[in-house]
């Protein structure tokens, strides 16, 4: 089953389970439209065929000490041979990088970090980040506000 196959009731259970993963099949069902059994089944499917890849608790990075986020541009020194594969494995072992993306264009890798402060980032950057194998330099660009956040758009 394939994007293109979701009716609108479908991408409808998506979005409330979105906002609000802990709704009972009954409150999902009525904020759907349907009653609960075919609600239920629909939920089970979408799971089945992998819509629905898990569910999980949406934490508060300020009440964690996580507040400042932190986008990081990465150039390595060569790309060639094992050295993406070194980067990535690496990367897997730093607590502060909540995402790490290969990209094409003029740097390699993008990295969204959490840390504490600019105290905190300091460290991260120089006695983590910049240590990995292979970097050659960096780009920071901390972030001073949130727009907007969603985990899957056009739905």
């Amino acid at each position: 089953m394939s994007a293109h196959d979701l009716s609108r009731i479908d991408r409808k259970i998506l979005r409330c389970l979105q906002q609000n993963a802990r709704l009972s099949f009954a409150e999902l069902a009525r904020q759907v439209g349907l009653t609960t059994t075919p609600c239920k089944e629909r939920v089970k499917r979408l799971e089945r065929d992998g819509f629905i890849a898990g569910y999980h608790a949406r934490l508060d990075p300020s009440k964690l000490d996580r507040g400042l986020v932190i986008f990081v541009q990465i150039t390595l020194q060569r790309t060639a041979g094992d050295a993406f594969r070194e980067f990535t494995e690496a990367i897997q072992d730093v607590p502060e990088v909540e995402e790490c993306y290969l990209v094409a264009g003029n740097f390699d890798y993008l990295i969204k970090a959490r840390v504490k402060d600019m105290t905190e980032y300091r460290e991260f950057l120089g006695g983590s980040l910049m240590q990995l194998p292979g970097v050659q330099e960096s780009t920071s660009y901390p972030v001073m506000e949130k727009a907007t956040e969603r985990t899957v758009t056009g739905l």
